[in-house]
């Protein structure tokens, strides 16, 4: 790659690898959860649950699942009532479409499955890919269970022959031409359900409820001259739980700084974050306000470890596009291969400030990396992140950075290769402290 020595290259591409092994393991929020826990617990972590009380922390790994949502920590063995945190800060769920009720469906010897738009998919994207099923199953007992399937569904595109005009102008109808298909015969004598059902390894008659997403079944893969791209799905916004969860990974050995670390990943970014396991919801708050008490502190040391304590909220950004350069602002224009992007915008759509930018640049240059800014063009308005909302929640310093990339919501995103590793390098820089 260039600018880059060959083992740093080297221990990119090795993080790109690993990365698409993660996506492959993570084709629903549940399962990106689930994973991160189970990393964690074969790094020495202890998986929590919240029902139940939890242990004192000092000097402990700890992880906790709520739905489709993970928090994971690290507290140092000198740990106070009032010592902050750093939280690295990311979301497991993607655009695309989930199951509706009744969803086995179909017509003219077609079955089709009844799906919903999840968030603001690139519509077109998702045409002629082979799509996965994944996501939870609730049993009558009301236990869960989660369920994926292999390449089963698929949106054919129409023809050229019968739409002249598809190479100039595509929109298709939200609800007629979003529905996959994933077999042949009548809708009455198949049941997607029992599908997940049997890969899950249950009777589909005790499915209760069920929350089941898309995703591209295609592997993550490295192309390009030298290696320098990688392409996926899911990337917004599972590179940046992965390259926090690898961080965190490598700072829990030996932690001893002067701060808790923690890895936040919250589900429902896409739509809006107001959800139990959504960053407008009550997790973090709930989990900080455990881990203080557990170390003892009263409402004011509650308060003044918030004080001492940042958010790094880690998403993608748009990295300028060649063919399309007047959508990006005509100076600032952030590129794959060069850096993490430090996310800017004067309404606050992100969170960053001069105090968080002068924090990351600081973060960038102790881990020998060097970072972007990413802000808009004025005529095309920017979307938001977790970051907003988790400053407004809890009053802390927050930070809005990640990586740029190409074809945001698509079925299939880009990413440069070195932009994956040099987060994961700042990270871990961030939670060493």
């Amino acid at each position: 790659m260039p600018s880059t020595t060959a083992p740093a290259a080297t221990a990119a591409l090795a993080h790109a690898d690993d990365l698409a092994a993660f996506v492959a393991a993570s084709p629903s929020s549940f399962h990106a959860a689930a994973e991160v826990a189970s990393r964690l617990e074969s790094a020495g972590f202890t998986r929590l649950d919240e029902a139940a009380g939890w242990p004192a922390p000092a000097g402990g790994k700890f992880v906790v699942v709520r739905d489709g949502a993970a928090i994971a920590w690290v507290v140092p063995p000198s740990a106070t009532a009032a010592t902050g945190v750093r939280i690295f800060g990311a979301h497991s769920d993607s655009p695309g479409f989930k199951l509706k009720p009744k969803p086995t469906t179909g017509k003219l010897g077609w079955l089709q499955a009844g799906v919903e738009i999840y968030g603001g998919p690139l519509l077109n994207s998702w045409l002629d890919r082979e799509l996965r099923l994944a996501g939870r199953l609730v049993l009558d007992d009301g236990t869960s269970v989660l369920a994926s399937t292999g390449a089963l569904l698929r949106l054919p595109q129409l023809a050229i022959h019968l739409d002249r005009e598809a190479n100039d102008h595509l929109a298709l109808d939200k609800q007629s031409q979003t529905q996959p298909v994933w077999g042949l015969g009548a809708a009455d004598s198949a049941d997607i359900l029992g599908e997940l059902a049997r890969e899950a390894g249950v009777d589909a008659a005790r499915i209760r409820g069920y929350d089941i997403v898309t995703a591209d079944s295609a592997a993550g893969a490295t192309f390009g001259l030298d290696d320098v791209f990688f392409a996926s799905g899911r990337l917004d916004d599972l590179a940046s739980v992965h390259a926090g969860l690898v961080a965190l990974e490598r700072a829990a050995e030996g932690h001893d700084a002067e701060h808790i670390a923690m890895l936040a990943v919250f589900d429902h970014e896409e739509v809006g974050s107001g959800t139990r396991s959504g960053a407008a919801g009550p997790f973090l708050s709930d989990v900080l306000e455990r881990l203080w008490l557990s170390l003892g502190a009263d409402r004011e040391q509650q308060l003044r470890a918030l004080a001492s304590s940042w958010c790094v909220s880690s998403d993608v950004g748009h990295s300028v596009h060649p063919n399309y350069a007047e959508k990006h602002d005509p100076v600032v224009q952030p590129v794959l291969g060069s850096g993490p992007i430090l996310k800017i915008n004067a309404n606050q759509r992100y969170a960053t400030d001069a105090a968080g930018a002068a924090a990351w640049n600081g973060w960038c240059a102790a881990a020998g990396v060097t970072s972007q800014e990413f802000v808009s063009n004025n005529a095309v308005p920017c979307g938001s992140t977790i970051g907003p909302i988790t400053a407004t929640r809890l009053g802390i310093r927050t930070v809005d950075v990640g990586i740029p990339i190409l074809s945001m919501h698509s079925a299939r995103e880009l990413a440069g290769v070195s932009d994956l590793w040099d987060l994961a390098r700042v990270a871990e820089t961030y939670f060493r402290g």
